[in-house]
């Protein structure tokens, strides 16, 4: 409800490089198309294949294959489980299309991304909103100052081990060398969760499960952290603005 846009992303890394003979990669392409036929756009960008469903729609979907890694997104999914269902689905099917093997598991990676749209400063609303009544607002005021670049990445341990990571992140729009940013006033801010699990698996069919692992703690550190602490002030930031 805050955010224009939300999406949910996953990536499995390998160690290895994945196939890239002509016949695997079509064929592993139309399986997935068979399940979700909306998926139907074939697109090469560089070091990168992806198939895709049509953007004119405000829900969509996409699936790219790079050198060493799957990569899959469902934007705006009307629900959480339907968004959850997509990523399941290719991780069920892609070991054995594409010879995934479980030592070749390098890390699972699944991220919540919010876009918030932002006419104001984006730079000046996130450091407003996370620092404005802290010790690093004195950094910055400079005389004749201008606030350029705060773009606040902050990574935790879940565990004790260290293999299951969490990331959160800013993205502000692009700006030229002295910083203006008027060229891209219609890109939002975005803000990313991700929960990160590095670690080879027993079995290959495990990755749904680890994939279940990822998605409880993202949506515990979402609702108890991300969202409160980090998404909430920076949309009121925005209103406040904007008006």
């Amino acid at each position: 409800a805050i955010s224009t846009d939300f999406y949910l992303n996953h990536k499995l890394a390998l160690k290895m490089d994945l196939p890239t003979e002509r016949e695997t990669i079509l064929h592993f392409f139309d399986q997935i198309r068979k399940v979700e036929p909306s998926m139907d756009r074939f697109r090469r960008y560089d070091e990168e294949l992806a198939l895709e469903s049509s953007q004119r729609h405000d829900e969509y979907r996409w699936l790219s294959l790079r050198r060493t890694s799957i990569r899959t997104g469902h934007v705006n999914p009307q629900a959480m489980p339907q968004g959850y269902d997509f990523h399941r689905m290719v991780l069920k099917v892609a070991p054995y299309y594409l010879s995934i093997s479980p030592l070749d598991v390098d890390y699972l990676e699944l991220t919540f991304g919010f876009d918030l749209e932002c006419k104001a400063n984006h730079d000046g609303v996130v450091f407003n909103a996370l620092y404005g009544d802290t010790p690093m607002a004195e950094l910055l005021q400079v005389p004749d100052g201008r606030i350029l670049d705060v773009q606040p990445v902050l990574g935790v341990s879940l565990t004790e081990r260290g293999d299951i990571q969490a990331y959160f992140e800013i993205k502000t729009r692009k700006k030229n060398r002295r910083g203006d940013a008027r060229r891209y006033k219609h890109e939002p801010i975005s803000l990313f969760l991700t929960v990160r699990r590095y670690g080879s698996v027993q079995n290959i069919d495990a990755l749904a499960s680890i994939f279940d692992d990822l998605g409880e703690h993202a949506e515990t550190l979402a609702t108890e952290r991300f969202v409160p602490n980090l998404l909430t002030p920076i949309a009121r930031q925005i209103t406040s603005s904007s008006a």
